[in-house]
């Protein structure tokens, strides 16, 4: 059996997006709403891949948008698990924009989500079985 340090490594996940207009706002960046589903979607695959439990979102925390991520710019969401507890865990979600015909990157986006394990009747179970 895996230790929570392990398992924290071994769900790391990784997604690479290119940044198109339908993403986009009216400045043609990406929109916002956008940004949070693909966090939320990347948290949600690293808190599966760490649990492998059904797991739910039940919070996100500090969402700090620090750079504009332009359209036609490619992006990496970076998901980690960065505290365990008896039924939850928390993922930090960073989006880092890089440019498609350089090497400029820098981190854009980053934010906290949290993660409940539920059972088939949707209630709270332990995130991960002990030894």
């Amino acid at each position: 059996m895996l230790t929570v340090q392990q398992r924290i490594k071994e769900s790391e996940t990784r997604i690479f997006k290119a940044v198109f207009p339908n993403t986009t706002n009216h400045y043609d960046t990406l929109f916002g709403g956008t940004a949070l589903h693909m966090m939320d979607e990347a948290a949600f695959i690293c808190a599966t891949r760490f649990s492998r439990k059904k797991v739910v979102t039940i919070s996100t925390d500090k969402i700090d948008f620090t750079k504009a991520i332009p359209e036609g710019t490619i992006v990496e969401l970076i998901a980690q698990v960065e505290t365990v507890g008896n039924t939850s865990c928390v993922v930090r979600v960073e989006i880092y924009k890089e440019d498609m015909y350089s090497y400029d990157r820098e981190l854009a986006v980053a934010g906290k989500f949290t993660f409940v394990a539920i059972n088939d009747d949707k209630k709270p179970i332990t995130i991960i079985d002990k030894a």
